[in-house]
């Protein structure tokens, strides 16, 4: 019976120090990011993960015991990365819709958003120019304002093209050489465009504000309970002013 024990209990110790052991510590993770989406979630020419989002997950995994790893995926499949397992969550400046909850879950919302048109610095287009004068409009693929403008250019009979890019960093890009005459974004990348690009924020076109939040899978209730206790905690923080100066969030 001794014996039996022992090979019970050294076949125990092997599953802890190899992969079972890292099972049962479940402890990191990865969260998916936008590689160009400023200020929320960018890789800096360091080629290190940074923004918002970045140091706030990476505070809320210190203060909740998780250790985190952040890595780089196509918006576009985010969400399928994340529920096929190649990644744990998504902390990156993502809008809670109705389309994505029925995917994933969410946390709690930590920040509110409304999409807005940029144009040149030196336009003097108009809303209306840009929805009914047969222009050209980039928006980033994947987005909730990329889903809203299709179905509302159908719906209203909006004479606009809309044109995909990989980011809102690209389309401005070709806003200033002349490609596109504008692009559809969030508030904040828009901001961050127009502090440092020669383009300007015409405003909102329609749609109505969103929230932004942490989406895990539906399955993973206690990451998504830990992760909602992190954003509480960090939210009542100085840290969070910290970041939201930093950031130049308003």
């Amino acid at each position: 019976m001794f014996k039996k024990n022992l090979i019970v209990w050294f076949g125990i110790m092997a599953l802890l120090l190899t992969g079972g052991g890292q099972a049962l510590a479940g402890k990191k993770i990865v969260n998916g990011i936008d590689a160009n989406f400023p200020p929320f979630a960018f890789i800096d020419q360091k080629g290190t993960p940074s923004g918002f989002d970045v140091e706030a997950m990476n505070w809320i995994a210190k203060e909740m015991g998780y250790e985190v790893e952040h890595k780089a995926y196509d918006w576009d499949g985010i969400i399928t990365s994340l529920l096929t397992k190649k990644i744990d969550m998504v902390a990156s400046g993502m809008s809670i819709t109705p389309d994505r909850l029925e995917k994933v879950a969410f946390t709690s919302p930590y920040w509110k958003i409304k999409q807005v048109m940029v144009i040149k610095k030196d336009s003097a287009l108009t809303l209306d120019d840009l929805l009914k004068g047969n222009k050209t409009v980039g928006v980033q693929q994947g987005t909730s304002e990329a889903k809203w403008l299709k179905e509302a250019a159908e719906k209203n009979g909006w004479n606009l093209q809309l044109r995909y890019y990989d980011s809102s960093p690209l389309a401005v890009e070709d806003i200033l050489n002349g490609r596109i005459a504008a692009a559809a974004m969030d508030d904040a990348p828009a901001k961050d465009a127009s502090d440092k690009k020669d383009v300007k924020i015409l405003g909102t076109f329609g749609m109505a504000s969103e929230d932004f939040g942490y989406a895990v899978r539906k399955e993973d209730a206690q990451l998504l309970k830990d992760m909602n206790e992190g954003l509480k905690r960090l939210m009542a923080s100085d840290y969070w002013k910290e970041l939201v100066k930093k950031y130049d969030l308003k």
